[in-house]
């Protein structure tokens, strides 16, 4: 009985001297298990990262690439795309630069090919020397003045009649001669044209016929005009007219709107 219990005893004791040992043994393999953990996550971290970068960079070089083999199109595409508002943008600057600013105005002179010998006293349309004359936005045609561009004009002629000893005229033809001057206008929008009497001057001499003489009538008013407007002159005795391009002459020119 006794050696049994001591035998237990014996037990008891190498039980408790071996526990520490087993407890410390414990510890160290936990502490082992959580370091190889960490070694491992940090190894699939670098991993990860890695392949991610290759992945990074092996897009980049796809796009280099890319742009490398872009077609010559694909390039004068893009540079059309740039180009054209570019273009549009100077075409604008340069309309804008040519844009005529002037005033619409005409000066036109007599024309002295034409033929005024018939003695007839009725009015006569006077005819002008388009090529010797200035037309900034406005037309000639048959003696008229055509508006291109509305708006409130001024409007002027002079006519300057003369006779002298060395034509060969009776004494009755210019011992009391009219000499008139009448402008009209026209409205060329109107589906019949009806010429209006604007403004005449004018008066009946009694010429000298053993010298030089010379009777000029000038006349100026201002006058709104509709686009297609047209002007023009008549004189009554146009045989007598003088056809010196600074005394006969036809003229209008543009003020406001």
């Amino acid at each position: 009985m006794a050696a049994n219990d001591y035998r237990a005893y014996l037990r008891n004791h190498i039980d408790m001297e071996e526990a520490p040992a087993r407890v410390s043994h414990t510890g160290s393999t936990h502490r082992a298990l959580i370091f190889a953990t960490l070694t491992v996550m940090g190894l699939l971290q670098v991993a990860s990262s890695v392949a991610i970068l290759l992945h990074l960079t092996g897009y980049l070089r796809e796009v280099d690439l890319a742009s490398a083999q872009q077609s010559p199109n694909e390039e004068m595409h893009s540079e059309t795309l740039i180009a054209d508002p570019l273009k549009s943008m100077k075409e604008k600057k340069d309309r804008c630069r040519k844009k005529d600013t002037r005033m619409p105005s005409a000066h036109l002179p007599i024309r002295t090919a034409n033929d005024y010998s018939s003695k007839d006293p009725s009015p006569v349309t006077i005819l002008w020397a388009e090529n010797q004359g200035t037309l900034k936005k406005i037309t000639y045609r048959n003696g008229r003045i055509l508006v291109d561009e509305p708006g409130y004009y001024y409007v002027y002629a002079k006519t300057c009649f003369r006779y002298s000893e060395v034509h060969d005229f009776n004494k009755e033809d210019v011992s009391n001669v009219q000499l008139v001057q009448y402008i009209y206008h026209e409205k060329h929008t109107q589906s019949t044209i009806r010429p209006i009497l604007f403004t005449k001057s004018g008066g009946t001499l009694q010429w000298n016929t053993t010298s030089y003489n010379m009777y000029c009538v000038e006349q100026g008013r201002g006058i709104q005009l509709n686009k297609g407007d047209g002007l023009y002159v008549n004189v009554s005795n146009s045989w007598l007219l003088d056809r010196e391009a600074e005394g006969t002459y036809f003229g209008t020119f543009k003020i406001s709107e």
